[in-house]
């Protein structure tokens, strides 16, 4: 259940990181957030109340309400024009508990490749963070870019390895590469997609909407 939930988390995030990019119209974005998020609340609500008390399932069920509660959260942003500041502050917490679910991952879990991809997500909840809680218009591309890559590498592609039967025995291996491959082409994009115009002071907003992460 959960690997299938996992694919539709790719598909949310590169949706809203193309809109971010300006390719999408924000408001048609967000019946994609509303069918994600729900599946994000239904699911582990469903895993909780039938894992019998065992802890290890209540925790891993646990970090999935963080995307269920954002992809809702963006959706009613985008169809009430509010103000994205909530959800930038929200998008904090979620990357704080994403740096503690990678440690989890790598002591307790033993699975080094999750304990990769939720710092993924740790960084793309920050840039969140920064975009909409601290009005940081100049990341909203890159921002939109980091998201739209996120949703293949840390949605589809585990997804359908895991669906597949084909999750790769040398989980350190496959860590190490998706660490590396993440550093370099995160920080190759930044100076092509960031705006610094849009950061100075008295400069116009920017017209890609800014209410929508991941």
């Amino acid at each position: 259940m959960g690997s299938v939930g996992l694919l539709y988390v790719g598909a949310v995030l590169f949706l809203n990181g193309v809109m971010l990019l300006g390719w999408v119209e924000s408001k048609s974005a967000a019946p994609l957030n509303i069918f994600v998020g729900g599946l994000q609340i239904i699911t582990p609500t469903y895993l909780i109340f039938t894992a019998g008390g065992d802890a290890s399932v209540i925790l891993g069920a646990s970090g999935l309400y963080l995307f269920g509660f954002t992809y809702l959260y963006v959706a009613f942003n985008l169809l009430a024009g509010l103000d994205g500041t909530g959800l930038g502050f929200f998008s904090l917490f979620v990357a704080v508990c994403a740096v503690v679910y990678s440690a989890i991952s790598f002591a307790s879990v033993g699975d080094p490749v999750f304990g990769v991809i939720w710092l993924y997500w740790a960084f793309l909840w920050a840039l969140f963070y920064l975009l909409l809680g601290r009005k940081q218009d100049g990341l909203t591309r890159y921002t939109g870019a980091v998201a739209a890559i996120q949703g293949w590498v840390t949605g589809a592609l585990p997804a359908f390895l895991l669906l597949t039967g084909n999750w790769p025995e040398d989980g350190t291996t496959f860590a190490l590469a998706l660490a590396v491959g993440g550093l370099v082409v995160f920080a190759a994009l930044y100076p092509r997609l960031r705006d610094t115009a849009a950061t100075a002071p008295g400069a116009p907003s920017s017209p890609v909407p800014t209410t929508s992460p991941g």
